[in-house]
């Protein structure tokens, strides 16, 4: 029992909950931007990391590969064509990932933020675990997931508490969001943020999350990230999303809130899950941060397959 477990379920403290399962026929059928249904990819080689350097790529959606000198880590790894319980049907990417599976140096930790398919991707998962035996670090509730892919090291963390044993220190972090897999495990498993103290560099991963007074909180507790990768995608229709997505206005205030020295997008642009354009965004981004007075190279937009090197 806690202030976001009632014993059972979990819930967001603030009191934005996702839409029941009766509403997602309406959002099914709202009106579409189409995307195109291919869009290249530049494949490039992995940057060389020095003592003390953190090369972060971004791979596509909400998957990142972070190489340190303490251990290469991903979050979120997503490989598969469909997010989608099934190969043959569901949203598929319009953008190839980044980096090839097996173009991946080793892998010694996996950050998994909460259970939905365009976060929590089996096929891709086994494949990790098979090759590389890494540590899984995920919220409470996901290690049975985890374990039907073959996971053995994993480590299951409620928010803000602090990981043991990891290659670096981890923090699960609170986000307004929720879980399921299917129609019956709704709000049965955590979702969460990872924060990662790196070189003396705190860097943020936000998982998915709606707008809240968490990422205030956030900030008081663990200080101002260096790095904070923030979600601007899959934000239409509001009277759907709002509760769980942030929209570009909100996402530019969450930089503020955190008072982040950069933050980089996340999670759009590869899976189209809801209604709004492909660029619409990256657009939308550009004029909400110029609204807020956020230069442009304070919240940045990477190319699937880019990587920032920070010395």
């Amino acid at each position: 029992m806690s202030d976001h477990f009632d014993g059972r379920r979990f819930f967001n403290p603030a009191g934005m909950d996702a839409m029941p399962f009766s509403k997602v026929p309406r959002m099914l059928f709202t009106r579409r931007t189409p995307w195109p249904r291919r869009v290249p990819v530049t494949r490039r080689p992995l940057p060389a990391v020095g003592p003390g350097d953190i090369a972060i790529t971004w791979v596509g959606h909400s998957t990142f590969l972070f190489q340190t000198d303490r251990g290469n880590f991903l979050t979120d790894p997503v490989w598969s064509e469909r997010a989608s319980p099934v190969q043959f049907a569901g949203p598929r990417r319009v953008r190839d990932p980044g980096l090839s599976l097996d173009a991946l140096p080793d892998i010694a930790m996996v950050l998994v933020s909460h259970n939905h398919y365009d976060h929590f991707d089996r096929s891709t998962l086994r494949v990790l675990e098979q090759r590389y035996h890494p540590l899984f670090v995920t919220p409470l509730g996901n290690a049975p997931l985890l374990r039907t892919v073959g996971a053995r090291r994993i480590i299951e963390l409620d928010w803000w508490q602090a990981a043991d044993g990891t290659p670096v220190p981890v923090t699960l972090t609170p986000a307004q969001h929720f879980s399921a897999r299917t129609p019956f495990d709704r709000n049965r498993a955590l979702w969460g943020g990872f924060a990662l103290q790196i070189g003396g560099r705190l860097i943020y991963f936000a998982g998915d999350s709606g707008y809240g007074p968490h990422f205030k909180q956030i900030r008081a507790q663990l200080g101002a990230p260096d790095l904070a990768l923030l979600p601007i995608g899959a934000y239409e229709p509001r009277w759907f999303m709002q509760a769980i997505h942030m929209n570009l206005a909100e996402a530019v205030r969450t930089h503020g809130d955190l008072e982040s020295r950069l933050s980089v997008a996340m999670h759009f642009g590869t899976i189209q899950l809801t209604p709004e354009g492909i660029d619409e965004p990256v657009r939308d981004l550009g004029a909400a941060a110029g609204e807020l007075g956020v230069p442009p190279d304070r919240f940045r937009v990477l190319d699937v397959g880019e990587s920032l090197l920070i010395h």
